[in-house]
């Protein structure tokens, strides 16, 4: 008994130190180079998925795409550090009044869930995400994050990043990609294996119209990664 104690204890203790150096490591190694792969894409892969993905920086992708982006995901993206606290709050208020909880995870949070986690949500996901995403807000400028999450980001079966979106949807670059494109693009992201920005249900198509009318309104709220 004593052994198997003695044994849980090491494995604890490396499980810890790997949660707290993780991260840290790899914050600083993708700080200058892209992520290889992610654990949902491999997850795919193990399914029978393909993997299309080419990775551009951000300054290869329309600007209307990340402002669509932040418009539908996370409209504070610029201003927090983080997390967005009051939706945070909300959510909670939600779930204790038995209410359906509506999403308050920012992109800095989703783009830790990529890389680090798993892609379903479980209590346990939701223990884990604060740590690295600080991690990724000190270590990473906004810039950065926003490049990294619209390059991993799945857009379909066997789709992942802007680029081959883009390709794969609209049969152009995510450079060409113009403002309707790009907001059918942000529509999809929360559940991108059920609806499609190429061939847009009507509830798609009304939330892309309605995040291109957000994405024109956020003004100096994307100045930190797509200044007017």
């Amino acid at each position: 008994m004593r052994r198997i104690v003695r044994l849980a204890r090491r494995i604890a203790l490396w499980a810890a130190l790997a949660y707290v150096l993780v991260p840290i490591g790899s914050a600083l190694v993708f700080a200058l180079v892209p992520p290889p792969i992610t654990p949902l894409m491999i997850l795919r892969l193990f399914e029978g998925e393909g993997l299309q993905r080419d990775w551009v920086p951000l300054e290869a992708m329309s600007p209307r795409l990340a402002r669509a982006v932040i418009a539908a995901e996370d409209n504070l993206f610029c201003t927090h550090h983080g997390f967005d606290w009051e939706s945070l709050r909300e959510a909670v208020d939600d779930f204790m009044a038995g209410k359906r909880t509506r999403g308050a995870s920012t992109i800095s949070m989703q783009t830790t869930k990529n890389l680090f986690l798993w892609p379903h949500s479980s209590f346990a996901r939701k223990v884990l995400e604060p740590y690295p995403t600080l991690v990724l807000e000190l270590v990473w400028s906004k810039r950065r994050i926003l490049e990294v999450y619209l390059n991993v980001a799945e857009w379909g079966p066997g789709i992942y990043g802007a680029e081959a979106a883009a390709r794969a949807h609209f049969g152009k670059s995510a450079a060409e990609l113009g403002k309707r494109e790009t907001a059918l693009l942000a529509a999809v992201l929360p559940n991108p294996r059920a609806y499609s920005a190429s061939a847009p249900s009507d509830y798609v198509a009304s939330r892309a119209s309605t995040i291109a009318k957000r994405a024109g309104q956020l003004g100096e709220l994307t100045d930190c990664v797509v200044p007017q």
